[in-house]
């Protein structure tokens, strides 16, 4: 029993293994112990869920605060399960006391599709007789079922079914060989299957029929670019080595890296999460925010005609961004010297499974991080940065989506997503008009238009939990040309608006005045500038949601109505789009507007818990480049530190090459710099001042050293280091009458 053998290893290993931190995601032993004790009081179940129920905020800060005596968090299990007949239930077990804690039926909902619930439509659909016709009517003979192919997909919300059973749409493919991609054929009708049934029960034809398409295949398998003349060959390998190790510590699931200290988390849906993240700041930590997530996300299709108003993908709330994680490989999703995370995971059937290696961490080089040269002596400093990136990638049918959580050494937290994959197509006719609803990438091949939505959740700790958020904008000075506040009309600043409620904090985004919100600690202000130490996001890339007010995508998505939401921490309100996503008619609307409603006109938003929501993402006309399969389309947005310290926190980052005014007055075109084991050398070439033409490069500081154009032994230099980072030497130059010369240089930087 797997009850008895978690007491059993609880009492071996109790002396030597330390407890699971509080917030690491449940292992495979707490599933699998979650699931028996579930079992053994309510029988036969299928399990769509089985997660770590995360510790209530002020439990858990005040045990990180003081885990020596604030009570230890519990660990619980956050349970989904599918009874018989459909119904629904949700529920708590308390691993630690192995017992159920919370349990109850949630009628008139459907829980996210899981990946197994996914898998059974296509054997379905390639049997069905009403398919078989449809597909030869179109010019797919019965013995080529096997070639038919279909995503299957949530129905997302169909008046005519309603909530009471649990549907999925099959979007239908052809692939005449194995390796096609079957996009390239797409079908032009949709069956409707029942999932407790396992039955085809409806089937949407469209009034003009599709026959499917003659074209010759476009595939972007090796073998397919190798019969049309191969590979470039112009292509020289990158080499990405790290011979000391990287620069991060991995303790448990905490990483520390460069001042950065982050826990990493992982559910079935949201896929990563980030707690307790703080920036040691000379010595004082400082907590920066408590939990960071990709809350949800909706990618609306703008093809009006029946029935594509179905296709409006929830791919976190209806599918899970972590159950679709794919297993990363070495050299082809993450390069470098790489830590990797599994994630664990429960099935239908109520074992543990493992996606091995979701979750990629390693460094990268960042580039410039700052750099000054100045033109009047030619003294100049350059230092390059580098990044900790945390990262998973999960695939959602046609499309994949690459989530990057990026870490940066002056204190700013980027988010990147790329999306690649493969368009979502659908059937058209030769010389047939898109109506502008979508574009012919290929023959015979319809992408229609979309938008990809994501929402970000924030849940601040700015120096601590009580927070107030700004709108920011730039904005011209109000004085007139001429008058003595703006004589001359240059005048601008920026404008900050404070979010009292949570209904003043729904706002968009504005291009024009180049807007961004602050997340402020205003009971600590910066002792330079006087202004509250805050977080800035700053994020460009938000397109408004198209889909009309009052339509079927907007009441269902109405996380994406605004750019920002704020709401006062709930525990409870981690899900935007609601806890239980398929088949919601948004009436009323779920997750962030039916929390803004209770929460009512008065609710103080204003240095208090609170929690930003913000909606970015792009719109997506599809174009011929996008296919067979999409070039990665990136987009960013950073967490940016202001008013946070006293001076720039990058200072101490060892620079790449520096020259002061001193060594450049005394001929120095490099500088010292410290070696990564401590020593240190002198980088590049020293002119001596009265003989340009002698040159010599000097090796380690310690030791002597014989290094002119003519490797004469009596031409040469002798170098000592000295306390204070002072390089020392002696020049000796034969055909100077062997006269020498001294000078002195300072270390600056590191090779």
């Amino acid at each position: 029993m797997v009850l008895d053998r978690l007491q059993q290893l609880t009492h071996q290993v109790s002396a030597i293994a330390p407890a699971p931190y509080p917030l690491d995601p449940l292992s495979t032993l707490e599933i699998d112990c979650a699931v028996e004790i579930i079992r053994k009081e309510h029988g036969l179940l299928n399990f769509n869920a089985v997660t770590l129920y995360e510790p209530r905020k002020a439990q858990m800060m005040a045990w990180v605060a003081d885990p020596e005596k604030a009570p230890r968090p519990t660990r619980t299990a956050d349970v989904v399960a599918i009874a018989p007949g459909g119904k629904v239930y949700d529920g708590l077990v308390d691993l630690d006391q192995k017992k159920i804690i919370q349990w109850h039926h949630t009628p008139n909902v459907q829980p996210l599709i899981t990946m197994e619930d996914l898998q059974e439509v296509e054997h379905v659909v390639r049997k069905d007789p009403k398919v078989i016709e449809q597909c030869r009517i179109i010019g797919i003979p019965k013995e080529d079922m096997h070639k038919v192919y279909c995503d299957p997909w949530t129905i997302g919300y169909d008046e005519r079914f309603g909530t009471g059973v649990r549907l999925q749409q099959a979007l239908m493919y052809y692939r005449p060989h194995p390796d096609d991609s079957q996009y390239t054929y797409p079908l032009d009708f949709c069956p409707i299957y029942n999932a407790e049934t396992k039955q085809i029960i409806h089937i949407d034809v469209p009034p003009v029929r599709r026959p499917v398409s003659k074209a010759p295949p476009n595939n972007y398998h090796p073998a397919a670019i190798e019969e049309e003349g191969g590979y470039r060959t112009d292509i020289k390998p990158i080499h990405i080595t790290q011979p000391d190790g990287v620069s991060f510590q991995v303790k448990g699931r905490t990483i520390e890296w460069q001042n950065w200290s982050v826990h990493v988390g992982f559910n079935y849906r949201e896929g990563i999460v980030l707690n307790n993240i703080t920036f040691n700041d000379k010595g004082n930590v400082r907590p920066v925010f408590w939990r960071l997530s990709l809350a949800e996300m909706v990618v609306p299709y703008g093809n009006p005609e029946h029935p594509h108003q179905r296709k409006h993908a929830f791919d976190l709330g209806e599918y899970g961004g972590g159950y679709m994680t794919n297993s990363l490989s070495l050299g082809c999703d993450c390069k470098g010297a790489i830590h990797y995370m599994d994630a664990a995971f429960v099935n239908r059937a109520g074992t543990s499974t493992i996606i091995k290696n979701a979750i990629c961490i390693h460094e990268e080089d960042a580039g410039i991080l700052y750099k000054h040269t100045d033109f009047r002596d030619e003294s100049m400093i350059v230092t390059r940065g580098r990044k900790l990136i945390i990262s998973h990638i999960f695939t959602a049918a046609n499309y994949e989506y690459c989530v990057y959580w990026i870490f940066h050494q002056d204190g700013t937290v980027q988010l990147e997503v790329k999306l690649t994959g493969i368009l979502n197509t659908y059937a058209m006719n030769p010389g047939e008009d898109t109506h502008g609803w979508g574009t012919e990438v290929y023959p015979s091949v319809n992408a229609h238009n979309h938008q990809h939505l994501f929402c970000l959740r924030v849940d601040p700790n700015i120096d601590g939990p009580d927070n107030t958020v700004f709108q920011v904008d730039a904005v011209r000075g109000e004085g007139e040309i001429g008058s003595a506040e703006n004589m001359y009309g240059n005048a601008f600043y920026a404008k900050k608006t404070k979010f009292n409620t949570p209904r003043e904090s729904m706002s968009d985004y504005n291009g024009f005045t180049s807007r961004t919100w602050e997340m402020s600690n205003t009971n600590k202000l910066n002792p330079h500038s006087k202004k509250p130490v805050c977080y800035k996001l700053v994020s460009r890339e938000v397109p408004p949601l198209l889909p009309k007010e009052g339509g079927l995508v907007w009441k269902r998505a109405g996380f994406a109505r605004h750019a920002v939401h704020v709401t006062k921490y709930d525990d409870e309100q981690i899900h935007p789009a609601g806890r239980h996503v398929p088949q919601t008619s948004g009436e009323p609307s779920e997750g962030l507007p039916a929390w803004i409603e209770a929460a009512g006109p008065n609710c103080s938003i204003d240095n208090t818990d609170v929690v930003l929501w913000h909606t970015f993402g792009l719109t997506h006309f599809p174009a011929p480049e996008d296919y067979p399969i999409m070039p990665a389309e990136p987009m960013t947005l950073l967490l940016r530190p202001r008013n946070f310290f006293d001076r720039n926190p990058v200072l101490d980052v060892p620079p790449s090459f520096a020259r002061t005014p001193t060594q450049v007055a005394a001929g120095a075109i490099s500088c010292g710099c410290k070696k990564s084991d401590g020593s240190s050398v002198l980088k590049g070439l020293i002119h001596a001042a009265r003989a340009p033409d002698f040159a010599f490069f000097v090796g380690p500081a310690d030791k002597s050293c014989l290094t002119d154009a003519n490797d004469s032994e009596e031409n040469g230099c002798q170098v000592e280091l000295h306390d204070g980072g002072w390089l020392e030497g002696l020049l000796m130059n034969s055909d100077d009458d062997m006269k020498a010369r001294g000078f002195t240089l300072p270390i600056l930087a590191n090779t």
